[in-house]
Parts: C-alpha cells; sequence; structure tokens
C-alpha cells in the first residue's frame, strides 16, 4: 500500500507512522508525511495512493478543504482527529473511517484493516460523491444516484436527471462506502434497491432489474436469488 500522512504534529504523525509500519508489515510500499494542506494536495494530485490518513486541523487550517478532493480520489480516506464533532460530516462526505484522538493501536488497526479487506462499512451517514471536473470538485448527492457501473478501475455514475458522472473509485471500494442502500447486483453493477420497480426473468436464464426511469440493468446467475429475497 501507498499511503500519505497529512497531520501537522510531528509526534503524532510519528507515532502513526510507527503504528502504520507494524501493523502492515510487508504490505506497505510507501509511507509519507506531509504537515500543510498545500504540499498535501499537490501529492494527492500527483501521486498514486491506496489510502490518505487525515487531519482536520492542520495549522489552524480546515483539513475539509482538502478532504473533497481526497474522497474524489481512487483511493479511500480515513480521518484521525481530536474533533470528534465532525465525524458526521466527514462520514456524509465518503470516509472510510473516523478515528479519534487520542487513540491507541488497536483503533488505528481496526481503520487500516477495513481498507485493506475492503470490509463492508454498516453505516447510512454519506450524503456526496465527489466528482473531479475540470478545475473544481463538484458534490453528487447520493439521493439522486440509482445506479453505478464499473469501467475498469473508473465507475460510471448514473443520476435521476438522465446525467452520469465518472468517478475515480473502483466499484469495490463504492460498494463498501454505500453498502445500506446499494446492493451488488451484478460484478460490474451496484442497485439502489428501492429504485427496482420490477426483476425479469428472461429466457436464458436472463435476469434483469428494471428501475423506476426505466433503465435495466443486468442481474448475476449467482446473485438473483439473494436479490430478489431482498427487494421483495
Amino acid at each position: 500500500m501507498n499511503i500519505l500522512i497529512v497531520e501537522d504534529e510531528s509526534r503524532i504523525a510519528k507515532r502513526i507512522e510507527r503504528m502504520t509500519r507494524d501493523i502492515l508489515g510487508n504490505a506497505l510500499q510507501s509511507l509519507k508525511h506531509i504537515d500543510n494542506l498545500h504540499d498535501a494536495l499537490w501529492h494527492i494530485e500527483n501521486s498514486s495512493l491506496d489510502l490518505v490518513l487525515l487531519d482536520l486541523n492542520l495549522n489552524g487550517e480546515s483539513g475539509f478543504d482538502l478532504l473533497t478532493t481526497a474522497v474524489s480520489g481512487a483511493f479511500h480516506t480515513i480521518i484521525i482527529s481530536a474533533y470528534k464533532d465532525q465525524a458526521i460530516t466527514a462520514f456524509e462526505y465518503g470516509v472510510l473511517d473516523f478515528v479519534p484522538k487520542p487513540f491507541n493501536r488497536d483503533r488505528l488497526e481496526q481503520a487500516l484493516n477495513r481498507a485493506i479487506t475492503q470490509e463492508i462499512i454498516e453505516t447510512s451517514t454519506i450524503k456526496y460523491l465527489a466528482v473531479k471536473k475540470r478545475h473544481r470538485i463538484q458534490l453528487i448527492p447520493v439521493e439522486d444516484l440509482l445506479y453505478i457501473k464499473g469501467a475498469g478501475t473508473y465507475t460510471e455514475l448514473f443520476l435521476a436527471d438522465g446525467k452520469k458522472e465518472l468517478h475515480d473509485k473502483s466499484l469495490e471500494k463504492l460498494e463498501q462506502l454505500l453498502s445500506y442502500s446499494f446492493e451488488r447486483i451484478h460484478k460490474s453493477y451496484l442497485a439502489k434497491m428501492s429504485e427496482i420497480k420490477e426483476i425479469i426473468v428472461e429466457s436464458g436464464s436472463k435476469y434483469i432489474a428494471e428501475l423506476k426511469n426505466g433503465a435495466r440493468i443486468p442481474i448475476g446467475r449467482t446473485k438473483y436469488k439473494d436479490i430478489k429475497a431482498k427487494w421483495l
């Protein structure tokens, strides 16, 4: 894993680094520490990362200025902060976990394991997916999202207004974040269960989910029984 630590207190950053190296062992490929928003933003936009460990208060500047850029990336973001009152907002923006300070090794290990194992997060707080547009980040309300299609290492977001947006995160990573309302109905699709109007069985053992807006997306043969049971 390639990890970036964004933390302005050197003592805490060294502790995070020491624990992370101990927890991940040989799974860790690179680990870099940056103590300010400007350099962190440049590194995020110009490096290949798997995980960002982000503090929300950096030399008096709000880490939320960086968070919207971070969560639009292909990697996951874990917040490590003493500002527990900001946890709900952080989850709304799509972070994988929030580790409150002071923290111990076990709590950090729990968060890192979520990133490694792609553990499904049972949360209903995420409200936005951040997508990269030219020279800006756009927040897409999850309530406007109907289904998601995998497109290689990227995903395509299909919205209620008929628009389609490209997201840098993989289908697997979005499945982690959206598991409370979306189901993996096919190896290439996540669908919002509340938007499914009908499940259709076609000749040749083909299964289709027809959404309320008329869109038709495939259901995997191995997933059909489970999806039908959850839908009913």
